[in-house]
């Protein structure tokens, strides 16, 4: 029996999403080796949504996390993480959910981003009583968020003014560099930190402060951890890793952790069947392929929501109801489409794990 392979699959209805612990458990091990020391591992959980997979790296000496919504800060919370950082915009009735959270959990230290004036006055005004934490988002080349380099000493200068915020660190995402080659992907990480760098002596002339650095994903976390010890880095994928990541990083050993399960539906003619992989249960961002197979040859040809058609040599080896199992290319958004995930441990589905912080509000 292969590693995917569950000895109690019929169980289970499909599409369902497997998660493998002992594979989880190997990667977080995985992910320590690259830094040199526990602390500058800030793991972000956009990926897995899972109290339980945050325990198991808490278990593994990790407290410090980041994430993207209050949701999943809040699941931080629960989980009595000592140090949060909710890596994005904070604007509209985020503000008043965040500040219900900080009051909520006062054991976890949160922090949050700006990169602008105005941004920083409403947070400002909002914790005027208490001081909130701040990073400033660096736009060090992925151009969604975050201040020019240029700018970022100034906005620096001109947030000393406001009460309500203490600005601790600078925060980058470099997630448009995945070079396949590792020399390259080192290059472009280099630069960043070059950038990162830039920026964190400014401001130290300015006002002799030493701020915290938090940067990259999984592809150029362990660059960046190498480049600088005590900078703090933040891989999310790492976890479960996904199918894009093994072909765009094989320099990384992570281990495939979350595996789909479908089920042959209909067989279409001599060369295609239809499974149960619709839009509904993988990320359907991507181009097809969306998804490889582990237990058989089949080529995605076409999805709706419900559906998937695959292309296969023949489709007289397929009965109705024949499991497959498959790797997303891409495995965060496909986690946020499950409400729940089952576990397997040595090849049996021993438990049923809530993906908790799927939603975008919890009680906060």
């Amino acid at each position: 029996m292969t590693w995917f392979e569950v000895k109690n699959i019929d169980t289970i209805d499909s599409p369902a999403l497997l998660v493998y612990k002992d594979r989880v458990a190997a990667n977080i091990e995985k992910a320590l080796r690259f830094v040199s020391k526990t602390e500058q591992l800030r793991p972000h959980v956009k990926t897995h949504k899972l109290k339980e997979v945050t325990a198991m790296c808490q278990a593994a000496g990790i407290n410090k996390f980041k994430c993207a919504t209050i949701a999943e800060a809040e699941m931080l919370g629960q989980m009595k993480a000592s140090d949060v950082l909710l890596a994005y915009p904070v604007v509209g009735p985020k503000v008043d959910r965040l500040a219900n959270l900080v009051a909520a959990f006062p054991d976890t230290i949160y922090a949050c981003l700006i990169d602008n004036y105005d941004s920083a006055v409403r947070l400002s005004d909002r914790f005027a009583k208490k001081s909130l934490r701040v990073f400033i988002d660096l736009n060090v080349g992925m151009n969604r968020t975050g201040i020019a380099v240029d700018n970022a000493a100034k906005l620096y200068a001109d947030c000393q003014n406001l009460k309500g915020i203490t600005i601790v660190g600078l925060h980058a995402y470099d997630g448009h560099i995945h070079s396949v080659d590792l020399g390259q992907r080192a290059t472009e990480a280099s630069e960043v930190a070059e950038m990162i760098l830039k920026v964190k002596l400014e401001i130290k002339e300015i006002s002799n402060a030493e701020l915290l650095v938090v940067a990259a994903g999984s592809p150029t976390f362990h660059l960046h951890a190498e480049h600088d010890p005590h900078k703090e880095v933040s891989p999310g994928t790492f976890v479960f890793w996904d199918e894009g990541y093994s072909k765009l990083l094989p320099d990384l050993d992570f281990d495939i952790a979350a595996v789909l399960v479908t089920r042959v539906i209909s067989k279409l003619d001599a060369r295609h069947i239809c499974v149960d992989l619709g839009h509904k249960s993988v990320a359907a961002e991507n181009p097809l392929p969306r998804v490889t197979f582990l237990n058989t040859k089949a080529t995605p040809v076409s999805q709706s929501e419900e559906h998937m058609v695959l292309e296969v040599a023949d489709a007289d080896i397929f009965a109705i109801g024949d499991v497959l199992y498959a790797v997303p290319i891409h495995i965060c958004p496909t986690v946020a489409l499950y409400e729940q995930v089952k576990v397997v441990v040595e090849n049996k589905i021993i438990d049923t794990w809530m993906v908790f912080a799927r939603d975008k509000a919890l009680q906060i």
